[in-house]
């Protein structure tokens, strides 16, 4: 059994050789931990994982629940109503103090775990060494000892020694705070190296530029640098989303109103002979049923219902805050492969010195043959074409698993595999040419260069070079061509020039074109890009999604500009722009991505030319920044997919940074707001209707809110002033404040949202929940319901003869009864009066139902019935109720319609 005390003692790695290192930790790089040892040093060293700061337990969620203004007056009514001798209403205070804490803490402990369950679903892997094979893994997983396989974009899980590296550069700027990337390699270093300059050692929270390498872990957790950096952190202060303090603001306006008219309601009460206790408790109620204390619950639960929502449709939400800013986005900046297209490609055409050739067949499809457009030219596999397909199979990092004739699966880029299934048509597998020529060396491929190289031992003893990349890169240098009869002709400017034409018209089809080259030489250490012979051009084409048309013309209904950017060909990105309909002129204009420089120092009509273009084609991603900043400072709310290591700043930058799932590094999702798991254009489109949802929720909600407390506060003061008798009483308060404002509040919060948002242009992100129009459409809602309550209760009392409590009881009814059906108030303008958004959900006719029969229970269980004053209001007074409490729901529609109101 290894000892895993001696673990712990690998001290200053970055100064001792690998081999000492990994004998420390008793590891063998090539096999790795075997599960035994894992279990074990799991259970030693824990979770490889930072403590959470300023997460909230269960008791300190429940604690929450009183930490309130509304709860302290409440607090008080119950005291002063013990003083003076009514323990029933205290107690019934105190009742009510209990259900809304209960209410409150579950809501939010939903919440909060189902923001924590899609935080889950978004957690970082990582590529570990175990038992001899490679394996993805949670990197809460990681021990001690395990050996960890780099590649570019990925994110460091750990602290861990370099043990091998391949040119391997790792973006060190969280942990040290070096803009540059730092080069790495394996060797010993003084033992009094610092930090910023360890070039052996690779630190959690860091992430991966280019290269590969392998590194053998030495702490996890709290352990590591960023552990340590982490531990000194006594708090970390709660993020406040823009929605929250919109909400918070609104609460403290409605405080201090609120204080004013309560204050207002007990003196002038008092002077008009009302008992004093009576006063206080219906001052102090009424300030509680004018606050929507139930705002901050509903507003949680609703986008907590929104991120599942949007989960359950492949967009994970990260970051609370973007649920609500996708509402407002007005500019989509979108990549094109594999986001409007199927990013599954296939070569259809090949460009070689001696002429064209149609490859056929689609997909993954191994059946298909080469036609060449001049039969008399060819008419089989010519050398040159054997050559340019051998090098399109050996250059090549994808890898196909073939059965039966068919491929079972394909692994790499789409571009890569579908040069191996175009081999694969011509007989060309990369296992039996890697048996003839063995691979010796590989060169990477880098965004400077934009190509790849391979380099293969021949049984003469020389070398063969095999490169690819872009037609531009690889016929600058290349010196030859390659001819039909197996020869060579010098590259001159002028064949050149006729290459490059090749590679627009190419390009002009609408496919993505590369290049492919070769050489021989006696050494395998010569340089590979110089001196090539070039071979031809590859035509590839990648198909847009058939589901993108559709999502295209959503974004241009909704108010929503669609801007391409990609880093293929300028006229490849038109054809696939006016396929997928995103422009329709067949000439549409694009430009370059090295045109965007000097943006500041434009003119005002070249910068708006600037913004009228839709398609961007060679765009790098530090390019992608530039275009981001055009579109802000128009006052654009922008979106921006990206999958790269270097798409991480423009990610961050956008107000809505869109990662891909499944083609996106680890680097790119962990700086995004949004993941997409589909990597499908139309779940963003999808992700943006939610978020219009989501706010449209809120804003229905709230005003259904206001407008019920503000009905609750004139039926008190205008009664006050009017010396009648108060037509609903302290307690009364309290239990509509608990069932109208909670329940119906929490269905509207469910919506699944009006059909017509995405007809409707985007809103402005400073827009407030309750604009001009709200607070009107709130005031006058809120005055239908008290008008037709003090109507009611001058009726009973003056026509039907009721008793103070009989009347009392029906105007508590009416009261209760118009806010429940106002509740479809909420409907859109431009909706049915009858089939609309409100009438649709579900969740609303539950609510109804439930607190219908709340009130019921009210008015018909004698406990309950005494405790809140009500009696049974008789045939007459349910009669006065239901034509009173339908009143303003009439009266608002009717309104709603003319467009009044809402």
């Amino acid at each position: 059994m290894v000892n895993n005390s001696n673990l712990s003692q690998v001290k200053q790695p970055w100064a001792s050789p690998t081999d000492d290192v990994i004998d420390a930790l008793i590891v063998n790089p090539e096999e790795g931990l075997t599960k035994e040892e894992i279990k074990r040093r799991q259970e030693k060293f824990g979770k490889n994982q930072l403590k959470k700061e300023g997460g909230e337990s269960v008791l300190e969620i429940a604690a929450d629940q009183f930490k309130s203004i509304i709860i302290l007056l409440l607090a008080v009514a119950a005291v002063l109503s013990l003083i003076f001798g009514d323990v029933i209403d205290s107690l019934a205070i105190v009742v009510v103090i209990l259900i809304n804490a209960l209410i409150g803490f579950f809501s939010e402990l939903q919440a909060v775990r189902s923001m924590e369950a899609l935080r889950e679903l978004t957690q970082v892997t990582a590529n570990v060494r175990r038992g001899g094979i490679v394996t993805e893994i949670n990197a809460k997983e990681i021990v001690p000892g395990d050996i960890l396989v780099l590649n570019g974009g990925d994110v460091i899980t750990a602290d861990a020694r370099l043990i091998e590296t391949s040119k391997l550069r790792i973006n060190e700027s969280a942990l040290t705070g070096e803009s540059l990337p730092v080069d790495k390699k394996k060797d010993p270093l003084p033992e009094d190296t610092i930090l910023a300059e360890r070039t052996n050692m690779a630190f959690k929270g860091t992430s991966v530029v280019r290269g590969s390498g392998e590194a053998v872990v030495i702490t996890t957790g709290m352990k590591t640098e960023l552990g340590n950096i982490s531990s000194l952190v006594q708090s970390a202060q709660e993020e406040s989303t823009p929605l929250q303090n919109r909400l918070d603001e609104l609460g403290q306006k409605l405080i201090i109103v609120t204080l004013a008219l309560a204050a207002f309601v007990a003196v002038s009460g008092r002077i008009a002979g009302r008992d004093l206790r009576l006063m206080i408790e219906t001052a102090i109620a009424l300030a509680v049923a004018s606050i929507p204390e139930g705002l901050p619950i509903v507003a949680t639960i609703t986008l907590a219902r929104g991120m599942q929502r949007m989960a359950n449709q492949n967009a994970l939400i990260n970051k609370l805050a973007s649920v609500e800013t996708l509402g407002a986005t007005s500019v989509i900046i979108t990549d094109k492969t594999g986001t409007l297209t199927e990013n599954q490609m296939t070569v259809k055409e090949i460009n070689l010195p001696e002429g064209a050739i149609e490859v056929r067949g689609e997909g993954l499809a191994l059946e298909g043959d080469f036609k060449w457009e001049d039969q008399s030219t060819s008419d089989g596999i010519t050398p040159t074409l054997e050559k340019l397909l051998k090098v399109g199979v050996l250059c090549n990092d994808a890898s196909l698993t073939v059965q039966d004739s068919e491929v079972e699966e394909a692994i790499g880029e789409p571009m890569e595999i579908a040069l191996k299934v175009a081999g694969q048509k011509a007989g060309l597998t990369t296992e039996s040419l890697q048996k003839q020529m063995p691979e010796v060396r590989k060169i990477a491929f880098e965004q400077e260069t934009k190509m790849m190289a391979t380099v293969h031992q021949q049984d003469d003893g020389q070398y063969f070079y095999t490169i690819k990349g872009s037609p531009e890169a690889v016929l600058d240098i290349s010196i030859k061509t390659a001819q039909q009869s197996d020869e060579e002709k010098d590259l001159d400017e002028s064949v050149r020039g006729q290459w490059i034409e090749k590679n627009n018209a190419v390009a002009n089809r609408g496919l993505r074109v590369i290049a492919l080259a070769y050489k021989t030489n006696s050494s395998e250490v010569d340089e590979p890009y110089k001196n090539l012979t070039f071979l031809g051009l590859v035509g590839l084409m990648d198909p847009p999604r058939e589901e993108v048309r559709a999502a295209i013309e959503r974004c241009k209904s909704a108010g929503v500009r669609i801007i391409m950017a990609t880093g293929d060909h300028g006229e490849t990105a038109r054809e696939i722009a006016k396929s997928v309909n995103l422009v329709e002129s067949p000439d549409a204009p694009y430009l370059l991505g090295s045109d965007l420089k000097d943006l500041d120092n434009l003119s005002d009509d070249e910068r708006q030319k600037y913004i009228d273009t839709q398609i961007f084609a060679r765009v790098d991603p530090e390019q992608k920044l530039e275009l981001i900043n055009l579109h802000q400072d128009q006052g654009e709310i922008v979106a921006m997919t990206g999958d790269g290591v270097n798409d991480a700043p423009a990610l961050r930058k956008a107000d809505i940074g869109v990662a891909m799932g499944q083609r996106g590094t680890e680097v790119a999702k962990e700086a995004a707001d949004m993941v997409l798991e589909d990597d499908f254009f139309g779940t963003i489109v999808k992700a943006i209707e939610q978020g219009r949802t989501i706010f449209n929720n809120i804003r229905k909600f709230v005003l259904y809110l206001l407008s019920c407390n503000i009905s609750e506060i004139l039926v008190v003061t205008l009664a006050s002033v009017m010396d009648m008798p108060l037509p609903i009483l302290p307690l009364q308060i309290l239990f509509l404040n608990l069932v109208t404002d909670v329940f119906p509040a929490l269905a509207l919060g469910m919506g699944e949202g009006d059909r017509m948002l995405m007809e409707e242009d985007p809103r402005e992100a400073t827009e407030p929940i309750m604009t001009r129009r709200q607070w009107t459409s709130m005031a006058i809602f809120g005055a239908l319901i008290t008008a037709t309550v003090l109507i009611g209760l001058a009726f009973a009392r003056n026509n039907l003869g009721f008793s103070n409590t009989k009347a009392t009881t029906v105007s508590f009814l009416i009261l209760a009864s118009a806010q429940l059906w106002h509740v479809f108030d909420m409907r859109g303008n431009e909706t049915n009066i009858l089939k609309n958004e409100i009438s649709r959900n579900f969740f609303v006719w539950l609510a109804l139902l439930i607190t219908v029969a709340l009130l019921l229970l009210a008015v018909y269980i004698p406990f309950l019935a005494d405790i809140l004053s009500l009696t049974n209001p008789g045939v007459n007074g349910w009669l006065l109720v239901l034509i009173a409490s339908f009143a303003p729901l009439i009266i608002s529609q009717v309104l709603i319609t003319l467009r009044v109101v809402n």
